[in-house]
């Protein structure tokens, strides 16, 4: 069967692999001074971070609308015997809700609740178009995706706490707490839901090669298959290279993935997050 497979912009694969894997991406929308611009398409990271540090209040998020999926799916229900569409959790956005009523109007599109975020979401992308590519119909696929939802493992170190603060997610006294004693929360996703986990203290470097140690080390869970390094654009002095060898020293994956996380991630979470996305057996 010729499955195309889709996704909304916050699963944050780069543009070499939704090449690859010819992926069909849905933006949501960035809301920056009450006007919406498509994500990652009319407006990038860099865009947010140079708008709050100029003095601009913080950008907020929508969700692809009832409409969008429509157009969306309209053409490539006609092209293709079948659409499977992934997308953040329900917890997190309305995406789901949306594309769901829109795949009522088509005989041939099914969407998945990812459970998860970022690239959490985006290893389930590329499981997905990998089922679609060994021949696996429709219902096989979706019925795979909502058991592998629960082995995602995806989690995020937060440098600073200004963006959480600026964003209401957290109070004043709680970021300035958090900065006076250099902790970095980490935030983890769990039943397609976000809380915080861990807290490391010290700088930024420190805390991910604790928190990548602490993830990784002595498990034998663990899918090996493939593992995401996903941060917004930012320069860390080699921070990144670091991870890669922290995580080689713990567990020896196919694939290490390094992607920038899109404007939704970066929104929320500023400038300074790092996170590594991987899958249990």
């Amino acid at each position: 069967m010729n499955i195309k497979i889709t996704a909304d912009s916050t699963c944050d694969l780069s543009p070499q692999l939704v090449s690859i894997y010819d992926i069909e991406i849905t933006p949501l929308y960035i809301i920056k001074e009450g006007k919406a611009y498509k994500d990652m398409k009319e407006i990038a990271p860099g865009d947010i971070f140079d708008h709050v540090s100029s003095g601009g209040a913080i950008t907020s998020t929508s969700a692809v609308n009832l409409d969008d999926y429509i157009s969306y799916f309209k053409p490539l229900s006609k092209k293709h015997d079948a659409v499977i569409h992934l997308d953040i959790s329900a917890d997190f956005s309305s995406c789901y809700q949306n594309a769901c009523m829109a795949a009522k109007e088509f005989d041939n599109v099914y969407v998945v609740d990812t459970r998860n975020l970022s690239t959490g979401s985006g290893l389930l992308v590329l499981e997905a178009a990998e089922m679609a590519e060994r021949g696996k119909s429709p219902e096989k696929i979706v019925e795979a995706l909502n058991e592998l939802t629960s082995k995602v493992e995806a989690s995020f170190v937060i440098d600073k706490l200004d963006y959480l603060r600026k964003g209401g997610r957290c109070s004043a006294l709680a970021a300035l707490g958090a900065n006076l004693l250099s902790l970095r929360p980490c935030i983890e996703v769990k039943d397609g839901k976000m809380g915080v986990g861990k807290k490391y203290r010290g700088t930024f470097e420190k805390c991910i090669m604790q928190y990548v140690k602490e993830r990784l080390q002595g498990r034998t869970d663990i899918d090996t298959k493939r593992i995401f390094i996903t941060h917004p654009p930012f320069e860390y002095h080699g921070l990144v290279d670091e991870v890669r060898k922290e995580i080689a020293k713990y567990v020896k994956f196919d694939e290490v993935l390094e992607t920038h996380a899109g404007c939704t991630v970066s929104s929320h979470c500023g400038p300074g997050t790092l996170g590594i996305l991987f899958m249990r057996k």
